[in-house]
């Protein structure tokens, strides 16, 4: 399925404020609010786009985030079945290259991170590990505003809160019917939640729908004056990208259409003034793949 350009303007509205109401987003790109609502349900059962809620990562006790590499000395799938048990890890690919494992973990705390980081060390069949310390998270779906977390969620906050991970646009009353409260009380719960970043509710895009069904990894090295990471953000195909501490300045992931169309996004890659790509890779199967952890 492809987009018009009114579908890629109710993307867009619902990627900045995944509950807008119908009457609004209606207002906003031109159509009848019948209209609005049934393209919006289109994407949705296309499976084009899923309205989540994005909890703050402090919520889930999350303080620092890393990536791993890992070297195997036989089969990548124990060693991969075993890092998805690990709790603080969200995902999991086998990929090309000298390193067949990538995973991402999340961390309370640096302390809590290093522990993990051993723990993959010592596991059955892992050669090498290598980690990339995230420090600023530049494009990232899973990833909610790095504004601070203004609120102490409570136990009736965090139901809801993983309603709506589950489905960002689900109503007020279905929701007040989990929690034994009035769709009033539930609605002004959730307006504050949203009001001091405790979640934030967007429209993901899934790339496969779009025919983006091919993913790749990176890491680049950047000139002191580049501003390649601005650039690389605005390309529809990145899904990812972060600023990391370690052999890369920055690492991230792309999608596209077929393994030449992923060629090419590298090769954009390298004309980008003042940067230098030290490593690409193809991801060939995804083991796991959880952000509600």
């Amino acid at each position: 399925m492809e987009l018009d350009d009114t579908d890629a303007a109710i993307v867009r509205e619902l990627q900045a404020d995944g509950r807008l109401p119908f009457e609004s987003l209606a207002r906003r790109i031109g159509l009848s609010r019948a209209a609005a609502r049934l393209r919006v349900r289109r994407l949705l059962d296309s499976g084009i786009i899923r309205v989540v809620g994005v909890p703050h990562p402090a919520v889930r006790g999350v303080g620092v985030l890393a990536q791993v590499a890992l070297g195997v000395d036989e089969g990548t799938a124990p060693v991969g079945a075993a890092l998805a048990d690990l709790s603080s890890v969200t995902s999991v690919a086998v990929t090309t290259g000298r390193l067949p494992l990538v995973a991402e973990l999340r961390e309370r705390d640096l302390a809590g991170l290093t522990a993990t980081v051993d723990r993959i060390r010592n596991l059955p069949g892992v050669a090498e590990v290598d980690t990339l310390l995230y420090t600023r998270v530049l494009k990232d779906p899973y990833f909610a505003s790095s504004e601070p977390l203004q609120i102490d969620p409570d136990e009736t906050d965090l139901v809801l809160l993983g309603m709506l991970e589950r489905d960002g646009r689900l109503s007020f009353a279905e929701m007040a019917g989990h929690v034994g409260l009035s769709a009033g009380a539930v609605r002004s719960r959730v307006r504050r939640l949203l009001h001091k970043h405790a979640v934030q509710v967007t429209a993901l895009l899934n790339p496969g729908a779009l025919g983006l069904a091919r993913h790749g990894g990176f890491t680049l090295l950047l000139a002191e004056d580049s501003d390649a990471a601005k650039e690389i953000t605005t390309w529809e195909e990145t899904l990812f990208l972060t600023g990391c501490l370690g052999r890369a300045d920055l690492t991230g992931a792309v999608a596209a259409e077929s393994v030449p169309a992923l060629h090419a996004l590298f090769e954009r890659l390298r004309a980008l003034p003042g940067v230098r790509v030290t490593d690409t890779w193809l991801h060939l199967e995804r083991v796991e793949e959880r952000y509600d952890r």
